[in-house]
């Protein structure tokens, strides 16, 4: 009984071994016959040509973006922009700091519905520095500067990233961020709209920032609009006293102040073309005429506006 088992046994693989063999020569397609290994294969492609995956890419660097804001009739309308702007960038989270003793309804029901990562903060301003001309915004910027150290605090370097200052009254070509997103350390590039002129820039020679083309104060250390400058997370988180100052202060002063405490002119790192590219303006929105309002007959139903 044992030896008739083994000979049914080699008639079934020889009888296989056949099959194979026959399936071969008539250009059968191949199958895969049990206890038969196959060698992998590479996928193919329509075209008939082997198709491999594409190595995978390491993630984008995120882009942290600090706006204060403040309650005023153009409020949600600059909101709305920054918004629809931000909405298109890859792994942008946006950092919105109210000046408010709380979070007012309209911004928290604005960011529910905003569409992006985004934090909501709240810090007021003190009264005694809402006297014109004193710098703004001051507490605001810090607020968000100190979310974002306390974020990464305890995450082991490095941490790629890229941190800027986007007000909401500012208009900005997605090509900007694609520039920043290169940040080494401290980025720099044209304003537009701004000092009086139609642009304000860094002077480049030979890949190096020399000077300053600006219509005020041109001898500020860093004679730069707030929305011309984008700095590296790690530079943020290796400087933790790295803030804007209100004692000592003055206005247009505030960038200078900042930048001091983390770069020097020479590191700094020209983008937008060596500083030949405006891809942010300085717009502004035009103040709101609100003298036809009436003060007694009023619409039946409120509008958030």
């Amino acid at each position: 009984w044992p030896e008739e088992g083994r000979g049914e046994d080699q008639r079934r693989r020889k009888g296989g071994s056949r099959r194979r063999r026959a399936a071969r020569r008539a250009g059968s397609p191949r199958r895969d016959w049990p206890g038969e290994e196959r060698e992998p294969q590479a996928p193919w492609a329509p075209d008939g040509l082997p198709h491999y995956p594409a190595p995978r890419q390491p993630p984008l660097p995120p882009i942290y973006a600090i706006t204060p804001t403040y309650s005023r009739p153009v409020q949600k309308a600059e909101l709305t922009r920054l918004a629809n702007t931000f909405r298109q960038v890859a792994r942008l989270h946006w950092v919105l700091v109210e000046d408010a003793t709380r979070r007012s309804e309209l911004v928290s029901r604005f960011v529910t519905r905003a569409g992006l990562p985004c934090t909501h903060l709240h810090i007021p301003t003190p009264r005694r520095y809402k006297r014109p001309g004193l710098p703004r915004a001051t507490e605001q910027r810090n607020a968000g500067l100190a979310w974002l150290r306390q974020r990464h605090q305890h995450l082991p370097p490095p941490q790629p990233g890229v941190l800027f200052f986007a007000d909401d009254d500012n208009t900005y070509s997605l090509e900007l961020f694609e520039e920043m997103r290169t940040t080494r350390k401290v980025s720099v590039w044209p304003v537009g709209l701004v000092g009086g002129r139609w642009y304000e820039r860094p002077v480049v020679e030979n890949g190096k920032v020399v000077g300053w083309y600006t219509g005020w104060r041109a001898d500020r250390p860093f004679a730069i609009d707030m929305a011309g400058f984008a700095v590296s997370l790690q530079v943020i988180l290796s400087n933790p006293k790295a803030v804007f100052k209100r004692r000592g202060s003055q206005p247009g002063m505030q960038e200078s102040d900042f930048l001091k405490q983390i770069t020097t002119v020479e590191e700094l790192e020209p983008k937008a073309n060596n500083c030949t590219k405006v891809l942010v303006w300085h717009t502004r929105t035009e103040k709101v005429n609100l003298g036809n309002e009436p003060k007694y007959h009023l619409d039946t139903i409120k509008i958030e506006v």
